[in-house]
């Protein structure tokens, strides 16, 4: 396990919760975006396997997620949580002035950090996006076109073929287990569509990275989108079998070495 320090930063709902995990001498700066309803807290393997390869590693709960403040799980405009973390980005850039950065999202977290991309490309050095929230997503418009939203939680069986992930995430006091609010599935929509709207993301070099077995985010909505989002120096990978939670299956040290050596394919020399 990786040193961790904890910091708040003031964003659009109330304060927010950060952390970093610490290196002494970085090579490159990781930004973590965590997906709906968990929190950063939950890739700590994540995390540590890139300080392991020379990253001081930095990740935010959104608003009303895990210790962050807000109504639990609602967002009403995802314009405002990419703001958020752009203080989060900052933060990081003002420790470590001059590091490379690289954007790691996973699910809604790689919707997020696809519009931070279109946004804020150019200052970045690479994205990473795990199972993203791209393109289509049936289970969006399902509760959509829903009268009433179904009070229907994630089913932890859908996260990894590691039961172990599963039984942790049920008992994980800072995950939410309720149902999806109205304003927030609006929101992804509108968030979706802007996405999509704003095209390739350029010459931002991108890994999109998802399970073929993912039953929460589907492979062929997330396909229509990258259609659309991946520039020239896009690639992508496919892992036969994993669920969603490719950084917690039971290849995960497989994922997690695909996308260190996409990192240090782009990381420019120390010199």
């Amino acid at each position: 396990m990786s040193d961790t320090t904890a910091f708040p930063l003031p964003g659009h709902a109330g304060t927010l919760s950060a952390r970093c995990w610490v290196h002494d001498d970085p090579r490159y700066v990781v930004l973590l975006c965590h997906g709906y309803g968990e929190h950063a807290g939950r890739y700590e393997y994540v995390a540590t396997r890139l300080v392991a390869d020379g990253a001081v590693v930095y990740a935010v709960d959104h608003a009303g997620h895990g210790l962050s403040e807000g109504e639990r799980v609602l967002i009403e405009d995802f314009e405002k949580v990419v703001d958020d973390f752009r203080l989060l980005d900052v933060k990081a850039r003002s420790e470590h002035p001059g590091l490379p950065v690289v954007l790691v999202g996973h699910s809604m977290g790689g919707l997020i950090a696809a519009r931070y991309a279109q946004r804020y490309g150019s200052e970045l050095t690479a994205v990473v996006l795990s199972g993203p929230v791209l393109g289509r997503w049936p289970a969006l418009e399902a509760m959509l076109a829903a009268e009433e939203i179904p009070d229907a939680p994630i089913d932890p069986a859908t996260l990894s073929r590691n039961p172990e992930v599963g039984r942790a995430y049920v008992d994980d006091p800072l995950v939410w287990h309720g149902p999806f609010k109205r304003p927030t599935v609006e929101a992804l929509q509108r968030c979706l569509d802007a996405v999509t709207g704003a095209g390739t993301v350029g010459d931002v070099p991108v890994l999109w990275l998802h399970g073929e077995d993912d039953q929460l985010v589907p492979l062929p909505g997330s396909r229509e989108g990258w259609a659309t989002f991946a520039g020239p120096r896009s690639t992508s990978k496919v892992y036969p079998g994993a669920r969603h939670e490719i950084f917690n299956e039971t290849n995960r040290d497989d994922v997690l070495d695909d996308v260190v050596d996409f990192v240090r394919g782009v990381l420019p020399d120390r010199g």
